[in-house]
């Protein structure tokens, strides 16, 4: 590191600076490859490159006639790419292009400020895409590069060493922190995310549908995204019982399951609902991710409805908690929920046949088999037999299923007998039906990872999960998982307990010392589960920095100034802020004074002391005529004494290898 600084500081001024602006302007770009067109991002790194190029050789810039063209094409890549110019994804593209472009027309000092400000501005669009820690500081790596070169294009004659240039923007930007965070916490906000447009909510996010059909969750657990955390107050349940109920389908068409009609579920609803506890209930608190989607998740069955800010939650016959607006933001409320619970055991209402209906000319062998069912007068004893065969015959659990045909429960339970949970459950639901147990599927998710350093619980898009739901005379609603009869490990330890982790990189065995589920003790596990903390704090501190936060925060300063212990408080760091900087101060010295006082020291233990009056000059003219010291010591010394005395008393002149140099003097000196 320190040859390569050497190498930069040997450079020319204006080389030295160019790159340095350079290098500001590929952070802020660098991030935004992850959405652009791959045809943009080439092109932004070929106009660097060609510019580090030009800077290196000092060659000429490109001419005009060239450089228009290539803009006038690059503006209608981007009206191809994404139809239009305007809007946030084609406006940022257009950014990036012309950050890039203005590289290559820099001719005066106000070109370089204007690509200087132009990137201060494009990073803050960063922010829409992304807005983790990383990229956070990413972000302040990459303002404190530029606020260096722009600092670097104000000087005049002698430039400071690079990490000196480097120190002083890092102090400006110290002193910029305390009142950036007094707006943060305390400027009025506005309803809304952190960064976001208008246009934002349009945006597709990954996460439940509702509709199910085979494949739907298969494609959905392949995602490591995070779909909200939890934080329980007492003991974390056990996985198996973690089941986060979300949509209900009970309408199929003989291949996709849907929602029951809106005018079915709101005659439900209005028939009441029916939920007998026992036991505490369980409270914990909710970090829902932004989806887009109306829904609510809590563990089944939810005591009552969350209380949200800036949104109203509803409940319909089904026990489904959704919001009145699309969650466009991360969401956070509290819940209370009964793990031992009997829903509507009383009794179904009369019109409650829609829990039974089949599509006409529809898997046969299936609906053969459920009739055969009919045979056995207990219905519980119905639902296990279904299960039973699950369990002893060769079903396989697995992401990657072969495509089913046109009958698509006979093609799974009586031809490739392999499947994800969508796969198990909605044949499920068919046979039960067939039976006449009235039945529903339930999607939602099942599971999450406990962070063992925060407490939170982490529940993943790839949690994604499907069941059912029976109802059974004096029982009610029964959830039935039919996956845990075929692969117990999927319930008990989550998707990557049942299924065997691919070989990255084909190299076998990696998988499972890689691998994502909480039992790992990897070293890799626990600088995940740390970096998980990291982020999930940054997200509950900053991001879900609510107006509602905002005002709980302002008022407990404002009381808190009528308690004496504040002022106290403010007068004692105060207080100790200025001790350290004074201490700070006085432990400041310059390296080449500090090299100075070495030589002295060394020179005193071999017996030629310097006097207190006695300059570098004359004590080097005392040090040749004493002669005590070897003949390489001597000269070097000599020459060491020689070069500070021009460097404190001659007029300055740049010279980045004088510490260097000294240092190598300093050496020789025994």
């Amino acid at each position: 590191m320190n040859a390569l600084l050497t190498r930069f500081a040997a450079l020319p001024r204006d080389k030295a600076d160019t790159l340095l602006l350079l290098l500001g302007a590929l952070l802020v770009l660098a991030p935004h490859t992850s959405h652009l067109p791959p045809w943009v991002s080439m092109l932004c790194a070929l106009t660097l490159l060609w510019r580090a190029a030009i800077t290196l050789q000092g060659k000429r810039m490109p001419p005009s006639l060239l450089l228009l063209p290539l803009a006038a094409a690059a503006m209608f890549g981007v009206a191809h790419s994404y139809n239009t110019l305007l809007g946030r994804d084609a406006g940022v593209a257009m950014l990036v292009l012309l950050v890039a472009f203005k590289m290559l027309e820099m001719h005066a000092r106000r070109d370089l400020f204007v690509v200087v400000f132009l990137c201060f501005f494009l990073v803050l669009t960063n922010f829409f895409y992304e807005q983790g820690i990383g990229t956070a500081l990413l972000m302040a790596l990459s303002v404190l590069t530029l606020l260096t070169a722009q600092m670097s294009f104000q000087f005049t004659g002698s430039v400071p060493p690079l990490r000196q240039r480097f120190l002083m923007s890092a102090k400006m930007l110290g002193l910029a922190a305390p009142v950036t965070l007094a707006l943060f916490f305390l400027f009025p906000r506005i309803e809304g995310p952190l960064w976001g447009m208008p246009g934002d909510a349009s945006s597709a996010r990954s996460g439940l549908s509702e509709t199910m059909a085979p494949g739907t969750m298969a494609n959905l657990a392949q995602s490591r995204e995070p779909a909200f955390r939890v934080r329980f107050e007492g003991p974390v349940p056990n996985q198996e019982q973690m089941y986060w109920r979300g949509p209900v389908l009970g309408a199929y068409d003989g291949r996709t399951w849907t929602r029951l009609d809106p005018r079915l579920r709101q005659r439900t609803a209005q028939q009441g609902l029916s939920l007998r506890v026992s036991r505490q209930p369980l409270n914990y608190e909710v970090t829902l991710e932004p989806s887009y989607t109306n829904w609510l998740f809590a563990l089944e069955m939810p005591q009552r409805l969350p209380e949200l800010d800036g949104n109203i939650a509803n409940v319909s016959g089904e026990f489904e908690l959704t919001t009145s607006f699309p969650v466009q933001t991360r969401l956070r409320y509290r819940m209370a929920s009964h793990l031992d619970y009997r829903l509507q055991a009383q009794g179904l209402p009369e019109d409650a046949g829609h829990w039974l209906q089949l599509p006409g000319n529809s898997n046969p062998r299936a609906l053969l088999a459920g009739l055969d069912l009919r045979a056995e007068r207990d219905p519980a004893k119905r639902v296990e037999a279904v299960l039973r065969s699950f369990r002893r015959e060769d079903y396989v659990y697995t992401l990657n299923p072969p495509l089913l045909g046109r009958d698509a429960v006979d093609d799974f339970l009586y031809g490739i007998r392999a499947g994800f949970c969508e796969h198990f459950a909605g044949s499920f639901v068919f046979l039960m039906r067939a039976a006449g147990v009235p039945a529903r599927v339930v999607t939602g998710y099942q599971g999450g990872e406990r962070n063992p350093l925060d407490g939170y619980v982490t529940v993943r898009q790839s949690d994604a999960h499907a069941w059912a739901e029976v109802w059974l005379p004096r029982r009610g609603w029964v959830r039935v998982d039919p996956t845990a009869a075929v692969a117990p490990e999927r319930v008990r330890r989550g998707l990557n307990g049942a299924i065997p982790p691919r070989a990255p990189f084909g190299i076998e065995g990696l998988g499972r010392f890689m691998r994502m589920d909480g039992d790992s003790n990897a070293w890799i596990a626990q600088m995940r589960y740390a970096a998980g903390a990291i982020n999930n704090g940054w997200n509950q501190w900053v991001l879900n920095y609510t107006p509602q936060r905002q005002r709980g925060v302002v008022e407990r300063v404002q009381s808190s100034f009528l308690d004496w212990r504040l002022p106290v408080l403010l007068a004692t760091l105060i207080t100790v802020l200025l001790l350290v900087r004074i201490f700070l101060r006085r432990r400041e010295i310059d390296p080449v004074d500090a090299l100075y006082s070495a030589l002295c020291s060394r020179l005193s233990r071999l017996g030629l002391a310097r006097s207190a009056d006695e300059g570098p000059s004359a004590y080097r003219a005392r040090i040749v005529a004493a002669g005590t010291l070897a003949a390489p010591a001597q000269a070097a010394a000599a020459e060491f004494l020689g070069r500070y005395s021009a460097w404190r008393y001659a007029p300055r002149r740049n010279d980045p290898h004088l510490a260097a140099t000294l240092k190598r003097l300093l050496s020789q000196v025994r």
